[in-house]
């Protein structure tokens, strides 16, 4: 067994380093999209191993296995069954040609159908019963990226996201030969077109590049084999298909390995480099913990994920359960992605979430919509959220739901529609004498999870202006989703 680097260790509370609130509040923000005090109160009193382990036990299944009614509701799509499974019964048992005219006659609707389902997931990301699940799947869906821009079928998108979903935190080997079986990642890196004839090396270059093992750890000649042992992997609609015909049975030769390789074997040979475990956990630790890695960290953390056999849950609870995740430089220091910033908030201040016609626009501009990541990239976090422009957009999207105005060009009629729609009461009744200053430490808690500085929480206190009252109160919450440390998790 490989000697575990000490900051890997299993973080145990002290006197001088407890755990509070605040490290509870830290975990449900990293594996999860925040904690409501309800939340937050029960972490704390699971304390850090077993609150690590309430949040990784969740089944590995599909959300349609966990319950067949959670799914998106295409029922006000015209022309367009329920949801994907009637969709699917519709096709069932035509002829070729009729299926060609149904599809024809759901891709006019497509584009709304994949909005149905990016606002069934986001909802899920608000109201659903396991969130480290939901934060995986989008983690994945950065990852093993495919875009709704360029596939042109919802069902292929929904039913990938369900693969990403169930493999979530599974084994990766088993994951990385799901997805290249996937029909809509068949179709975005163009292995449908990969054929004995005309090998198409796309998806065999980023395979390695950005799915398994990183720039540098294999070779162009690399590329070219591997793209050999994937064709003939294509689909028909849903499922996918083998054709034997098409497939290249020649002998490869794969980092130095001579074989008959399909793409089953290519994906053992990636699991066998060094690199491959060490770039799959470190791309996870930047995600959830950091972005600052050094390398005698990285090489621990490929060598847990080596030794758990790939895996996923033990490296998670390493990571979640390790002094670097609770370290004081990394709690509070991570900005919000767009969608942690608008689910979070939603989920913080206990709201419905708006319909996603009118919050697409917000998404999009603050560049992270779901269901289209900008490239085969995903989407590269981390500052790149930061912009003159995109901090616009995600101070008055915090305001918009808090019940203010939005000023934001969003395509869709909001001018004067956010208080309307969202200033419900707050369901706060502070008590006392000491009404104001509770307000403000209540709000505090429960919106930033942390400590602010001094002042700040003097300059809250003042905007009430002695009095707590319900719209002192939304004007003060509007303050605290304002502040810098709000963008921050």
């Amino acid at each position: 067994m490989a000697r575990l680097h000490p900051m890997l260790a299993t973080f145990k509370p002290t006197d001088a380093d407890p755990w509070d609130r605040a490290k509870a509040a830290h975990l449900l923000n990293r594996a999860g999209f925040g904690g409501t005090s309800a939340e937050v109160e029960k972490a704390f009193k699971l304390g850090p191993i077993g609150a690590v382990d309430w949040l990784l036990d969740f089944p590995d299944l599909a959300a349609e296995e966990q319950s067949q009614t959670d799914v998106p509701n295409l029922s006000s799509i015209e022309g367009l069954p329920s949801n994907f499974r009637e969709i699917a019964k519709t096709l069932a048992g035509k002829s070729a040609e009729e299926r060609k005219q149904l599809k024809l006659k759901f891709l006019a609707s497509n584009r709304q159908t994949v909005m149905a389902t990016a606002s069934w997931w986001l909802r899920r990301m608000v109201e659903g019963p396991y969130p480290l699940q939901e934060k995986l799947t989008l983690f994945w869906h950065g990852h093993f990226t495919t875009s709704a821009k360029d596939e042109r079928s919802a069902s292929l998108m929904w039913n990938q996201n369900e693969l990403l979903r169930r493999q979530a935190a599974g084994n990766f080997g088993t994951f990385v030969k799901k997805i290249s079986r996937d029909p809509a990642m068949l179709d975005y890196l163009n292995n449908s077109q990969n054929r004995k004839a005309h090998p198409n090396e796309n998806y065999a270059r980023e395979l390695m590049e950005l799915f398994t093992l990183g720039i540098g750890n294999y070779t162009e000649d690399d590329i070219k084999q591997v793209a050999r042992a994937f064709t003939g992997w294509a689909h028909d609609g849903d499922d996918f298909v083998y054709r034997k015909f098409d497939h290249d049975d020649g002998e490869k030769n794969v980092f130095g390995a001579r074989g008959n390789f399909d793409g089953d074997d290519v994906v053992d040979l990636i699991l066998n480099q060094t690199a491959c475990p060490t770039y799959i956990a470190g791309r996870l630790y930047h995600y959830f913990v950091t972005d600052d890695l050094e390398e005698t960290l990285r090489s621990s953390l490929g060598e847990v994920f080596r030794e758990a056999r790939y895996e996923i849950r033990p490296l998670l609870r390493t990571l979640f359960s390790s002094k670097a995740f609770y370290q004081a430089n990394v709690i509070g220091a991570q900005i919000k992605s767009p969608i942690q910033l608008l689910v979070g908030t939603v989920r913080l201040l206990d709201r419905p979430m708006p319909p996603v016609n009118q919050i697409n626009g917000m998404l999009n501009q603050m560049g992270q919509a779901p269901l289209y990541p900008p490239n085969v990239k995903g989407w590269p976090g981390g500052h790149t959220w930061i912009s003159t422009s995109t901090l616009f957009v995600r101070y008055n999207t915090c305001l918009w739901l808090t019940g203010a105005e939005s000023s934001v060009a969003l395509g869709a009629n909001l001018k004067g529609a956010g208080a309307n729609r969202n200033a419900r009461p707050l369901g706060f009744d502070p008590p006392g004498a000491n009404a104001v200053e509770s307000a403000v430490d209540t709000w505090v808690d429960r919106l930033v999870q942390r400590p602010i500085d001094p002042a700040k929480r003097q300059t809250l206190i003042q905007s009430m202006k002695g009095r707590a009252t319900e719209s002192a109160i939304r004007s003060m919450i509007q303050l605290i989703v304002s502040m810098p440390e709000y963008q921050l998790c």
